[in-house]
C-alpha cells in the first residue's frame, strides 16, 4: 500500500458512506470518486487490506528516496 491508497482509503472511511468490509460497495464509490488505484488494490491484495481496516497497521511503501544517494 502506498500514500496514495492510503489516503483513499481514509477518504472513504470518512464519509460513512459505506460499511469498509463492503469491498463491492467500497470499490464502487472508489471509482465514482475517481480513486482507481484504489479500485485496482482491492482487487489485487484484499488480504492487506482486511488487515489495515481491522487492525490499522499498514505497510507504506514510500517512493526510492534519491536524496540519500551519494
Amino acid at each position: 500500500m502506498n500514500e496514495k491508497i492510503l489516503e483513499q482509503i481514509l477518504s472513504i472511511r470518512a464519509s460513512g458512506v459505506t460499511n469498509m468490509f463492503d469491498l463491492p460497495r467500497v470499490q464502487r464509490e472508489a471509482y465514482m470518486r475517481g480513486f482507481y488505484e484504489l479500485v485496482l488494490y482491492l482487487e489485487e491484495h484484499k488480504a492487506q487490506y482486511s488487515r489495515f481496516i481491522l487492525t490499522g497497521e499498514a505497510d507504506i511503501k514510500r517512493p526510492f528516496d534519491t536524496n540519500t544517494l551519494e
